[in-house]
Formats: structure tokens, sequence, C-alpha cells
């Protein structure tokens, strides 16, 4: 067999080693980015900004994430994972370097939205994600993800600490370049994701084409329905995650109080996504779905109407964060479940898409009508608004495989 063949028959890569590569790429990716609302302040005030601003490339970055992350989900289903990581990797610290030393609220955009938010498709879930549909069994398979969604968590439990503690040692310019390097240290763990089956980068084989998968999923109420409901996932966790230090802090709290809340949302959402996991094996992931939005909106509708503390807000992180990423697991899950695993890597980056839409009009209207009427109050009525329309479109879902008449590669549909 020539290099350029691909593996019939691969040979899977161990557990072990595919969970614990993806979850330290993971720890890392996530783990940077759930800090960017710590420099919303100190690069508004240094450079003479608006919270618009900061919020505007944010919102692009989220956006880039989701246009970018369907191209690398096609890439690492046809050339494996371990090119896309390595040119995420290299992005993401170019990207780290120049939100460091932009001087102009362009070039701003183009490296923490634009540069940033492809380095983030590259190395975060969708690439991920798809190793772990090829390389782990079905029956373990809602548990891996969420090991591998509690990775992201615990990365913003570690990383949002240290990356506070490196803005007031450093510097807001500096910290953001210790980053660009550290981020550096995915391309050797992406080694570990080198799938067999992906010899001298060649295709594995497919019962349907590109265009084949993406009409079948695209015909599905079921995916349209997981779509609607990560479009509020990212409107309400981006929102939260960016503009939340801003709002504590115009609320009278110290830094140190939203430090401590997004690591408390980290940590505790190590032990939500897992959860939802190993609960994906058991039942059905549409009611863990609907379960999770209509929660998050009570939270924050008790968050809004309890009086503002630090122990208020130390509350409402713990519950909000075993909330967080746990519609991970079980969507990814579906999808696999639905779909199978040959594509999932791209209908993956699809449903993120969805996801990263709703990141950018979270973040960028709450920029924009903070601006306007110097409160984030309407936007927080809306992620309340959003988590009960998510929780109802979730609960119609159907999980069983797909019905597929056979067919072949690259006939006409």
């Amino acid at each position: 067999m020539s290099s350029a063949t691909p593996l019939q028959n691969p040979p899977r890569l161990s557990a072990l080693q595919v969970l614990a590569c993806g979850a330290f790429i993971v720890t890392l990716s996530m783990g940077i980015r759930h800090g960017f609302g710590l420099w919303l302040q100190p690069i508004t005030q240094a450079q003479g900004w608006t919270r618009e601003t900061f919020s505007f490339a944010l919102a692009i970055q989220n956006l880039s994430w989701g246009v970018f992350g369907i191209f690398a989900g096609m890439a690492a289903d046809r050339f494996g994972a371990f090119r896309v990581l390595i040119g995420g990797a290299v992005a993401y610290a170019l990207g780290l370097a120049g939100m460091a030393l932009s001087t102009t609220s362009t070039t701003f955009a183009l490296t923490t939205g634009v540069l940033i938010g492809a380095a983030q498709a590259g190395t975060t879930y969708a690439v991920i994600y798809g190793v772990i549909g090829r390389q782990i069994p079905a029956e373990k398979r809602s548990w891996a993800m969420g090991v591998a969604a509690a990775a992201g968590s615990f990365g913003q439990f570690l990383m949002v600490p240290v990356e506070g503690w490196l803005i007031s040692q450093f510097g807001w310019q500096q910290a953001l370049l210790f980053l660009g390097a550290a981020v550096l240290l995915i391309m050797p763990l992406a080694l570990g994701l080198r799938e067999p089956g992906f010899a001298g980068g060649a295709p594995a084989q497919r019962e349907q084409t590109i265009a084949q998968a993406l009409r079948e999923a695209f015909r599905y109420r079921s995916f349209q329905l997981l779509m609607a409901g990560y479009f509020v996932c990212g409107f309400q966790v981006v929102f939260i995650g960016v503009h939340m230090p801003s709002y504590l802090k115009d609320n009278g709290l110290s830094p140190q109080v939203a430090s401590y809340a997004l690591a408390l949302i980290g940590l505790f959402n190590v032990i939500g996504t897992y959860a939802a996991g190993v609960l994906g094996q058991r039942m059905a992931k549409r009611h863990i779905l609907a379960f999770i939005y209509f929660a998050r909106a009570a939270v924050i509708a008790i968050f809004l109407i309890a009086p503002l503390s630090p122990m208020s807000v130390y509350v409402f992180s713990a519950v909000m964060g075993l909330l967080w990423l746990s519609t991970i697991p079980p969507t990814n899950a579906v999808v696999a479940q639905i779909f199978g695993v040959a594509h999932m890597s791209m209908l993956g980056g699809f449903i993120f898409f969805s996801h990263q839409i709703g990141s950018f009009m979270g973040v960028w209207l709450g920029g924009v009508l903070y601006d306007q009427t110097g409160s984030y109050n309407i936007v927080w009525y809306l992620a309340i608004a959003l988590g009960v329309f998510a929780g109802l479109v979730n609960l119609p879902v159907r999980e069983t495989p797909i019905a597929r008449a056979p067919q072949r590669v690259g006939a006409a549909a």
C-alpha cells in the first residue's frame, strides 16, 4: 500500500492518549480565551477606546471562530487533526502578539478578532471531538466528550487567575506576549493526536461526500433545532464571560471578585460538563439540554433580583458554572448519534457556527447597549428569554440514527 492510500482498517489510538492530549490542548486554548474579559478595561483605558470597540473585536473573534470552524472541521475530517492543530497554534500565538501590539482599532479587530478566532477554530472542540468520535467506541463517546469539555472548564479555572496575576505583575501587554509563547505548547501535544487512518494525509473512505452530508443534515429538523439552541448557548456564555467583570466593577465590586467569579465558573463547569457527558450515556440528551437552558434562565433571573454582593456573585458563578459548557457533550454526542462520525468535525463546525453567531450578538450587544444606556440590563433580560426559548426547542429533538438510503460516494443527489 502506498503512503497516499487511506488505511482501510486503521488501528485506533489509545483512549488515554486521545483524552490526555485532547484535554491539555483544550485546557490551554479555552483557558486563555476565557480570560479575555480581564483585558477590557486595561486596553480601553490605555488606548482611549470605548467598550464597544473592544466588544466588537471580541464579537468578530467569535464569528471568525464559527466561520473558520466549518473549514477546520472539513480539513480535520479529511486530513486528520494534527495539521489543523499545528496551524491553529501558530495563528493563536501571532494573534495574541497582535492583540498586545495593535495601536488602532482596525488592527486590533483583525488580530484579536479574525486571527485569534481562526486559531480557536483549529484548536478547540470541533477538531478534538472529531478525533474522539473516530477513536473512542460509541458506548464511551458521550463520556469522553464530557472529559474533554471538563478539561476546557478546568482551563478556565486554572488560567483566569493566572492571567489576572500576569496583568497585575507585568502589565496587560507583556501578559499577552507570555500567553502567546505558552500557546505554542499545543504543537507537541498535537503529536499525540496523529491518527493512523490518515496515512500520508489521505482522507479515509466514506459513504457520503461533503455535499451529501450537508444536504442531509440541513434538511433534518433535529439538526436545525440543535443549531437554534446552540445560538442561545453562545449568546449567554460569551456575554457573561466578557462583560461580567465590568458589570461587577461598575457596581462597586473589586476586580478580584470578577477574577474569582470567572475561576469559579471554570471550576464548577468541570463538574457540570463531566456530569453531562456521563448522563448522556444513560438518558435522553434532549432532556439534558432542555434542563440546562431552563436552569440558566432561572439562575440569571435570581441573580438579578438578589442583592449584589461578593457572596451572591460567587453563588451565581458556581451554579452557572455547572451549566456553562455542559451543553457541549450532549449536543455533539447527538450529532454523532444521528449522522455517524465520518463528517462529525464538519457538522460539529456548522452547529458551532450557530453558537458563534449567538456569541457575536451577546458580546457586541453588551458593548453597544452599555454605551447607549449605561447599563447591561437589557442584555441580561434577553439572556433570560433566550434561555426559555432554547429549552423549548431542544425538547422535540430526535436522537435516533437517521434512516439513510444506500448511495455511491460522488453520485448525483
